[in-house]
């Protein structure tokens, strides 16, 4: 019950609320698309991008994260519009339940390339095709560069291809890690798992599991810039003799 003034006279307002938790099915879905490689020797090999759907029930969803799902998805457009050829497979994933512990992506992880335990790493055959990860979760903001996840081999690849982004503001290569989102998922068990460094553009401070993350806050020349970046760093991913390198095998969790 609530009151307020029309024309100075108090008015009273009653509402009735009908809430019902949908428990028939508790299952979560993760939505996958791949442009197939056409290279006979590297096509079996996949190069993934992704972000989550899911998101906070207080606003939107829009910087937490429809705004990197738009962005990967875009990515792909611009890849298969092109008409370039892509020597590996090239495997986009929207997660959902990230919100709830990386669900969506860690349960793809589990059940394509592998799990770990307090024993070690349980790869399966899919873990050696597989070349690198790339997540964008971090709001509307500019791309400023990739952390490496500890990954200090692929220093020198990634500083070569954010040369051409220079002008961009695209120039931070850096060993730190960063968490909290789904590159976790891949690099948990061994894969080159990476998230890029945005612009915070108000994520920490306003939007971020706020009822103000609507459409409004988008940035949309950031976004359109991001797509390029992504979809660049995919396609070179994609055409490199060799799969990105890996980090030093770990024997523990």
């Amino acid at each position: 019950m609530a009151r307020t003034l029309e024309k100075g006279i108090p008015v009273k307002v009653e509402i009735e609320a009908d809430n019902r938790f949908y428990d028939a099915d508790l299952n979560s879905f993760n939505i996958i698309a791949e442009i197939p490689g056409t290279d006979r020797r590297l096509r079996d090999e996949v190069v993934m991008l992704g972000a989550h759907f899911d998101s906070w029930q207080t606003g939107t969803g829009a910087t937490d994260n429809a705004a990197g799902s738009a962005v990967m998805i875009e990515a792909m457009r611009i890849l298969k519009a092109t008409g370039l050829p892509l020597r590996r497979t090239v495997r986009i994933g929207l997660w959902t339940g990230e919100e709830q512990g990386l669900i969506g992506s860690r349960m793809y992880v589990s059940e394509h390339f592998g799990t770990r335990d307090s024993t070690g790493l349980h790869a399966k055959p899919a873990h050696e095709k597989f070349s690198a990860y790339y997540n964008v979760d971090n709001g509307t903001g500019a791309i400023r560069g990739v952390y490496l996840q500890g990954n200090e081999a692929t220093r020198p690849v990634f500083q070569a291809w954010i040369e051409p982004f220079r002008d961009l503001g695209v120039r931070a290569v850096t060993i730190r890690n960063t968490g909290g989102t789904d590159h976790q998922s891949f690099d948990r068990v061994g894969l080159p798992g990476f998230q890029f460094i945005q612009d915070p553009i108000e994520y920490g401070s306003r939007t971020h599991h706020s009822n103000q993350d609507v459409y409004e806050r988008i940035q949309a020349e950031d976004m359109k810039k991001n797509a390029v970046i992504v979809a660049s760093f995919v396609y070179l991913t994609a055409n490199r003799e060799e799969k990105l390198p890996r980090k030093p095998a770990v024997l523990t969790p």
